[in-house]
């Protein structure tokens, strides 16, 4: 009798589209290469994919938030208070002492593009439109390296 083997879950793997385009060139190829790297989480590479990606995480949040502050956003500090929420549950998730299986991979894989696709569809889009509205302060913000490890996100994932 051949031993039981537990059936491979298929990838949730969720790919841009340009339906996902909030109208900021910087953002939008942002979150292209986001969801770039969440597709290219698998298990023989999950940690440094994982290091990779939460380092462009934090590079895009903080592009975003200074074209937020810029532009003068008046939802700025509710945007703020979504990121850092998200940090805190994808701090959660890395934090558990679980040993990483294609199935834990899947779960992250599944958590991130679902939290992408809400939170660019809902919030990004809505400062999106509230920027392409206020053209007189909305100079893109030129993009900048990652920061140095420090603050309120280096913390949580662990970068100091």
């Amino acid at each position: 009798m051949a031993p039981e083997t537990t059936p491979t879950r298929a990838p949730f793997v969720i790919e841009w589209r340009d339906g996902f385009k909030i109208g900021i060139d910087q953002v939008d190829q942002e979150h292209r290469q986001l969801f770039t790297l969440v597709r290219a989480l698998n298990l023989a590479s999950v940690d440094h994919t994982v290091d990779e990606l939460l380092n462009y995480v934090v590079t895009h949040f903080s592009n975003e938030q200074a074209l937020m502050e810029k532009s003068g956003y008046p939802a700025f500090e509710q945007h703020l208070k979504l990121h850092e929420e998200f940090a805190a549950q994808v701090a959660e998730f890395l934090g558990s002492d679980q040993a990483w299986t294609e199935d834990r991979v899947q779960d992250l894989r599944k958590f991130l593009n679902k939290w992408l696709i809400g939170h660019i569809m809902t919030h990004d889009l809505r400062f999106g439109k509230w920027l392409l509205g206020h053209p007189v302060s909305s100079a893109p913000v030129a993009p900048q390296p990652p920061p140095k490890p420090g603050g309120f996100f280096a913390r949580l994932f662990g970068l100091k």
